[in-house]
C-alpha cells in the first residue's frame, strides 16, 4: 500500500458487507446444517438459469449476463441435511425464530433499531448457488453504528438471509453444488461508506466479527464468515469485491483495487461491476453490477410484526473485548493469554470457580499452552478432551493425589488411551524418591546438578514435585 496516498483527495469510499453463518437449523426448514456431510449422496438433479422480468417489467442485467453463458448447474445432497425446500419443490416452512433472536441481539449491540414489520424478500441469485434462482432475505434492523479508532462507522442495515449452496466442482459447461449448506441462516451487516482507508476497513471487519462471536451463537471455522467490500474513487463507479474469508488479505486487496481503479478512470473499464478477491491479493472481473430488478416480495410467507414480548427477551452477551479485560484484571494474567482463553476456551472460567486452590495462571496454562505443546510434541488433538476429563485430572492435582508436573502427563495418557487413569501418576513417597536419588547419584558421579535433576524427573515422569526433587538432590550431594 502506498503510504503517501491522500484518500480524501482521491475520493475513496469503502463499505463492508459482513456475512456470518449462525448456529441452529436451517432458516426455512428443520434440516440440520451438516456442512461437509459425509452421508451417501442420494439427491441429484440439474437446472439452468432463465432470466425473467420482475414486477416492474425489467430484466436484471446480471441475470441476463449469466444466462448467456448457457451453463448447467448440477446439485447433489443427502436427505439427512436437505429436504424438498432446498430442492425448491415445497414452500418454505416457518422462519427459524431462534436465529431471528440472534439477529436482534446483534442489532441491539450495534445500536440498530429493529423494524416494526418483517417482510421477506426474494433476491435474484445468478451463479446457480441457489436452486430456486433467488435468495430469501429480510431486513431486521436499521440505523446502527460502531465506534472505531478513526471515528464512527454507520451500519444502515442488518439482514437475515439464506446461505447459498457450496460449490464443489466447475467445468467449462457447468458447476456442481452441494446442498447441505443451502438454507443455513446467515446474518448480513452492511456499513455505509464512512470507512476511511484499507486499514480502517480491516479494523471495522475485525470489530464486527468480534461482536458476532461474542453472542456465542455463530458458526466457526473456514467459510463461516465472509466479507464483501464496496469500493469507489472519484471518477470510477462503485465496484463490489466478493470472496474475503481471511482478514489478513483485506488491506492488500483493497490497495490493489484502488490502484486498478486509478488506472481505469477515464477509460471504458470505469464501470460499476462485481469482482472476485483472489488469493494473491488481486481482483478479477465476475459480472455486471445487479440492478434494482433483482429484488421482489416473497409471496409464500406473509409479513409479520416483531412483538414487544420478543424484543424484551433480548439478553446482551459480554463482548469478547470486555471479557478479555476482565480476565486480565480478575485473574492477573497477561493480555495475550487472556485473549486466547476468551477466543478458544470455554472451560477456564468454570475451572477457576471450581478449583480455588489452583492458581489461575496454571489453569490458563492447562487450557491454552498444554494443547499447543501436546499437538507439537505428541501429535495429538486436545479437542477430544471433555469437561469431565479435564476436571477429574485437575481435582486430583488440587487434592494432592498427583503433582503439578503429572497434569500434563495425565492429559497425554487420556488422549493416547481414551480414558483418564491416574494410577500411573500417583505421588512417589519420600522414601521411594530418596532411594532413587541415591541410586542415580552413585551411577552418575560426574554429572552436573541439572543432568541429575533431569534423570530423576525422567524416571518418575510427573510423580514428583520439582522443588522437592531439587531439595532432596542438594541434600544427597552435600
Amino acid at each position: 500500500m502506498d503510504e503517501q496516498l491522500d484518500y480524501r483527495t482521491l475520493g475513496l469510499k469503502i463499505g463492508l458487507e459482513i456475512h456470518q453463518q449462525l448456529d441452529g437449523h436451517k432458516l426455512f426448514c428443520k434440516c440440520p446444517p451438516l456442512v461437509n456431510d459425509d452421508h451417501p449422496v442420494d439427491i441429484r438433479f440439474s437446472r439452468r438459469i432463465r432470466a425473467s422480468a420482475g414486477e416492474a417489467g425489467g430484466v436484471d442485467v446480471a441475470a441476463s449476463f449469466e444466462q448467456a453463458k448457457e451453463l448447467e448447474f448440477f446439485y447433489e445432497g443427502c436427505s439427512t441435511s436437505s429436504c424438498l425446500v432446498e430442492l425448491d419443490e415445497e414452500p418454505p416452512h416457518p422462519l427459524n425464530e431462534d436465529v431471528l433472536k440472534t439477529a436482534l441481539v446483534v442489532s441491539t449491540i450495534i445500536h440498530a433499531i429493529p423494524v416494526p414489520q418483517i417482510q421477506i424478500m426474494r433476491k435474484i441469485v445468478v451463479d446457480g448457488s441457489n436452486v430456486s434462482g433467488f435468495q430469501r432475505t429480510m431486513l431486521v434492523a436499521t440505523d446502527g453504528y460502531i465506534e472505531t479508532s478513526k471515528g464512527r462507522i454507520n451500519i444502515p442495515t442488518v439482514c437475515l438471509e439464506e446461505e447459498s449452496a457450496k460449490k464443489i466442482a466447475e467445468s467449462k459447461n457447468g458447476i456442481t453444488y452441494r446442498l447441505d449448506r443451502l438454507g443455513v441462516p446467515l446474518i448480513e451487516i452492511a456499513t455505509d461508506a464512512s470507512i476511511k482507508d484499507p486499514e480502517h476497513a480491516k479494523e471495522a471487519a475485525s470489530l464486527i466479527g468480534m461482536i458476532l462471536r461474542s453472542t456465542g451463537r455463530v458458526k466457526r471455522g473456514i467459510g463461516s464468515i465472509r466479507q464483501d467490500v464496496n469500493l469507489s474513487i472519484k471518477g470510477h463507479p462503485r465496484v463490489e469485491i466478493k470472496g474475503f474469508q481471511d482478514l489478513r488479505s483485506i488491506v492488500k486487496t483493497i490497495s490493489f483495487e484502488i490502484s486498478r481503479q486509478q488506472k481505469a478512470v477515464g477509460t471504458k473499464e470505469a464501470i460499476a461491476h462485481v469482482r472476485k478477491a483472489n488469493p494473491d491479493g488481486t481482483t478479477s472481473y465476475l459480472r455486471p453490477m445487479p440492478g434494482a430488478e433483482r429484488m421482489y416480495v416473497e409471496t409464500d410467507i406473509p409479513s409479520f410484526g416483531l412483538s414487544s414480548f420478543l424484543l424484551t427477551k433480548i439478553k446482551l452477551p459480554e463482548l469478547i473485548s470486555e471479557k478479555t479485560l476482565r480476565f486480565e484484571k480478575e485473574y492477573c494474567i497477561p493480555a495475550d493469554l487472556a485473549r486466547e482463553l476468551v477466543s478458544t476456551n470455554t472451560l477456564f472460567e468454570k475451572a477457576a470457580a471450581s478449583f480455588s486452590k489452583i492458581p489461575a495462571s496454571f489453569l490458563a496454562q492447562v487450557f491454552v499452552s498444554y494443547p499447543k505443546e501436546i499437538r507439537k510434541r505428541v501429535g495429538l488433538d486436545s479437542d477430544e478432551l471433555s469437561e469431565d476429563d479435564y476436571f477429574s485430572i485437575l481435582l486430583a492435582y488440587e487434592s494432592g493425589e498427583i503433582t503439578k508436573e503429572a497434569v500434563f502427563e495425565a492429559i497425554v495418557w487420556r488422549l493416547k488411551h481414551g480414558k483418564v487413569d491416574l494410577s500411573n501418576f500417583s505421588n512417589a513417597s519420600d522414601a521411594e524418591l530418596s532411594k532413587a536419588i541415591q541410586e542415580i547419584v552413585q551411577k552418575n558421579k560426574r554429572a552436573s546438578f541439572g543432568a541429575l535433576m533431569g534423570e530423576v524427573m525422567k524416571r518418575f515422569r510427573g510423580r514428583v514435585d520439582g522443588k522437592k526433587v531439587s531439595s532432596l538432590l542438594k541434600k544427597a550431594l552435600s
